[in-house]
């Protein structure tokens, strides 16, 4: 014991002291306490794994450790103890601190930004407001007095551990053709229950009864993505008339009839309440036309029947309160091996985050340097960028994010030829250290056009460097999340993990666009053909672009995972990389290829 502890005093004082010793002392003796307490009742001494203290980078031995160090034959250090967190927190904060200032001359176009956000975050709050009031005040008082039932963010609040929750695609199902269906007629996210991530899914019945529409099943397919992506376990709260088909453990909370029966009778483990939830293929009224028999819900379907005679559902519950209660229960003996600890030594930003409202860009026009942004959402502001002076309308660098390591690619103009490249080499960079990656994606609105021999030879040039970066994002493995900013527009998208190439999350900020081109240039396509267009018919087409590339279009048609404003984007991505964190990794890693720098 007095080694280990030797040992870790070593270690501190290896980093020139600048890392606090107590800090460590205190890391190793609560891991130390966690680890006997549990092994006690087996073994009368508590004796730690032993494994040797490495770092992932030489660059870290060499500069830290020191190259004349027989290193792994001098120290052992007990499993419980990370090290290599410890490390990598102290050496992350030597990194560069970003200039986060806004230069007079840049002021014009800040506030312009600014005017812009402020309309747009006016915009979200009444569709927010909309959202949360779900089928309307009749609706509720329906289905709270009448038919006895909770509302599904209370439900929610029942299942799930305070703290962090994750909602996904709030917008989908406004202004879609049937009509405007608030949150498409369910809600979506991840939670956490008994300390584990899990995906929700859960049908709010106060919307249509909770009928599943085309994009209801959309919205609801794109939750499983992330709970396959992410390895993670899915809930059901089912209140619909029809559904499809499932995954994990399901409550039945309301009525599962025809489809939505499904969900239930396929999940692994299913939760029903007593007289509230019921589950037929077809309910009394079809059974009265068909037989002429009258039978009463719970006879038919109800609680009682299921558990005793059918065996469709495995838990019997008297209330709401106790089915939540019971599916937290069943979430703790999934068996998952959680991480260790949640990260909370890290650095706010040096910037203040609600001035991003005024560097979100009303347009493309309006863009100002993208390090202005990162220097208001990584820890410290701190960033240690890679290729500085190459490609510089790329910014590719790492930094932290509520204490996670990652690489960040972002946009700070036209993606060149040298940017490609370097986004590629950077990239496989990332991938080789299994470090996930952060796009922050702001593509410019307009079509290259070559009109001469040598500008046709540069756009090809430039497009097979596209091509290279494009290889090798869809090629990586690590985890991705993309945030636009700005413009997600046309080829340029692609290499910048856009929505085709499966991030784990991809969200918007509420001044996004989304299309092949921007609005602006329209009629110079449309006059390319040679043919000339009424301008009647040009002003239509250009009115029905603006609308339908704006972010809340998008965002109702399942195109992403949500808009959230820009001050709450470092929460969000906080959020994403817990999650992500929580997929088991393989014992063998994959074959790694060398790195193709040019």
């Amino acid at each position: 014991m007095y080694r280990q502890l030797a040992a870790s005093k070593w270690v501190a004082g290896r980093l020139c002291s600048r890392l606090n010793l107590s800090f460590i002392f205190q890391e190793y003796l609560a891991r130390q306490q966690k680890t006997c307490t549990y092994n006690e009742r087996k073994h009368s001494n508590c004796v730690h794994d032993q494994r040797m203290l490495w770092t992932d980078h030489t660059c870290l031995k060499r500069q830290i450790l020191g190259k004349g160090i027989p290193w792994k034959n001098a120290l052992c250090l007990p499993l419980c103890l990370t090290c290599n967190s410890l490390i990598r927190t102290y050496h992350t904060k030597s990194y560069p601190v970003l200039n986060g200032s806004i230069q007079p001359i840049h002021r014009h176009v800040f506030e312009s930004n600014l005017r812009n956000s402020m309309v747009c975050a006016e915009r979200y709050s009444e569709l927010m407001e909309q959202v949360i009031q779900g089928g309307g005040e009749k609706a509720i008082l329906r289905h709270t007095q009448r038919n006895k039932k909770l509302l599904v963010r209370d439900r929610l609040q029942l299942l799930l551990d305070k703290g962090e929750i994750l909602e996904l695609s709030p917008f989908a199902g406004l202004g879609m053709p049937y009509g405007d269906i608030p949150a498409a007629g369910c809600l979506t996210g991840v939670g956490k229950i008994s300390d584990v991530w899990c995906v929700f899914i859960a049908n709010d019945a106060t919307i249509k009864g909770g009928t599943a529409y085309p994009i209801t099943v959309k919205k609801q397919l794109r939750a499983q993505d992330i709970a396959i992506q992410n390895g993670l376990p899915c809930i059901y709260l089912v209140d619909s008339g029809g559904a499809f088909l499932p995954l994990q453990v399901a409550v039945v909370c309301g009525s599962c009839t025809a489809g939505g029966a499904y969900i239930p009778t396929m999940a692994e483990e299913t939760v029903m309440v007593d007289r509230i939830g019921t589950i037929f293929l077809a309910g009394p009224p079809l059974v009265k036309a068909a037989t002429g028999e009258d039978v009463s819900p719970e006879e038919l379907g109800g609680a009682t029947l299921h558990a005793k005679i059918s065996g469709c559902i495995d838990h019997f519950a008297a209330t709401e309160e106790e089915a939540y209660e019971c599916v937290r229960n069943i979430i703790a003996t999934l068996n998952f091996d959680l991480p260790s600890n949640k990260i909370s030594d890290f650095e706010e930003p040096a910037y203040a985050p609600d001035e991003l409202n005024g560097l979100a860009p009303r347009d493309y026009a309006h863009t100002l340097n993208v390090k202005l942004v990162l220097s208001r959402l990584i820890d410290g502001s701190r960033f240690l960028e890679f290729k500085a002076l190459y490609g510089t309308t790329l910014v590719t660098g790492f930094a932290q994010i509520k204490g996670h390591l990652v690489g960040i690619v972002a946009n700070n103009g036209e993606l060149t030829h040298n940017a490609s490249l370097k986004g590629s080499h950077f990239v496989q960079l990332c991938d080789q250290r299994d470090i996930p990656i952060i796009f922050v994606q702001n593509t410019r609105p307009n079509v290259t056009v070559a009109g001469t021999l040598s500008k046709a030879e540069d756009v090809t040039n430039q497009l097979k460097a596209q091509g290279t970066m494009i290889s090798a994002v869809a090629c990586a493995t690590v985890p991705k999340i993309t945030i636009i900013i700005g413009g997600c527009y046309g080829g340029e998208s692609f290499p910048m993990c856009g929505r085709s190439f499966d991030p784990n999350f991809l969200f918007l900020w509420p001044n996004a666009r989304i299309g092949l081109v921007g609005p602006s240039y329209n009629p110079e396509i449309q006059k390319s053909d040679g043919e000339i267009q009424d301008e009647t018919q040009l002003k239509i087409m250009k009115e029905t672009l603006e609308n339908e590339s704006s972010a809340f279009h998008s965002s109702s048609r399942v195109w992403d995972d949500g808009i959230i404003l820009p001050k709450d984007t470092r929460m969000v991505i906080g959020h994403c990389l817990n999650i992500i964190k929580q997929k088991p990794r393989p014992h063998s890693q994959p074959e790694k290829h060398a790195v193709l720098r040019m």
